[in-house]
């Protein structure tokens, strides 16, 4: 049972898919969180620690909240893959990866379940104590991926984890970002938003893709891969946070 006060012990059901050399916890710089994209969170369990399957995690939230250890944080799991973010690429060594169970888009995709959201919440809080981790390297899978991943998606909370101070959000009322919605970026401007991406972190991949990308995290409500005057407003305000 996860535990905070004490010795954080979790139930555990491991997996021999990780690195075999041992990192120091000063390696551990990102947290990535995914979802399993499974209909059942026994068979994604099952293949998180099947060798076979060459994919793995450090942790696996079910369902109902609890939380499973699939890789001790001291090993580097399989979770991540190829992978970017700002000028770190091949993100497994460097980051801690969280698995939520959901069937993803391909299955049905729902809301995660408060549950689930309220363990991720105190472990998030327990690993970033423990690693110094910045609130702005709390990533979904498909900030790190996105010519091929779309998790944990539009529906994850990202403002929730925001306003518990693990994870980075605007500060724009939605009736001013309503207002500028699908207004086209002149030539000028549509650069300089892609170079916002640049310095948020979005980079290396297909530039649609990382439109697509930054809107499933940050512009949830319209996800075209076309960036504008919203998306413009948004990036520029996340990068007067300081990010």
């Amino acid at each position: 049972m996860f535990k905070i006060k004490q010795k954080n012990t979790f139930d555990h059901n491991y997996s021999q898919n990780f690195y075999p050399k041992k990192r120091k916890a000063k390696d551990v710089k990102f947290i990535i969180l995914h979802y399993t994209g499974m209909k059942n969170e026994f068979k994604a369990i099952k293949r998180l620690t099947s060798k076979k399957s060459n994919v793995s995690c450090n942790y696996f939230i079910r369902s109902n909240g609890k939380i499973i250890q699939i890789v001790p944080d001291e090993y580097a799991s399989w979770h991540a893959g190829v992978s970017r973010w700002k000028n770190v690429r091949y993100l497994n060594r460097s980051s801690i990866g969280i698995e939520i169970q959901n069937p993803g888009h391909e299955n049905k995709y729902i809301k995660f379940s408060k549950q689930q959201i309220n363990s991720l919440l105190k472990l998030l809080k327990f690993l970033i104590k423990k690693y110094k981790i910045k609130k702005n390297f709390i990533l979904g899978h498909s900030d790190v991926a996105p010519d091929r991943k779309k998790d944990p998606g539009e529906k994850f909370p990202w403002k929730i984890l925001s306003k518990n101070k693990l994870s980075i959000w605007h500060k724009l009322h939605t009736s001013y970002l309503i207002q500028n919605r699908r207004k086209k970026l002149n030539t000028n401007k549509n650069k300089i938003f892609n170079n916002f991406l640049k310095k948020i972190g979005y980079r290396g991949y297909k530039q649609k893709n990382l439109i697509l990308s930054f809107q499933r995290r940050f512009r949830t409500e319209l996800i075209n891969g076309i960036s504008d005057e919203e998306c413009f407003i948004i990036a520029k305000n996340l990068i007067k946070l300081g990010i």
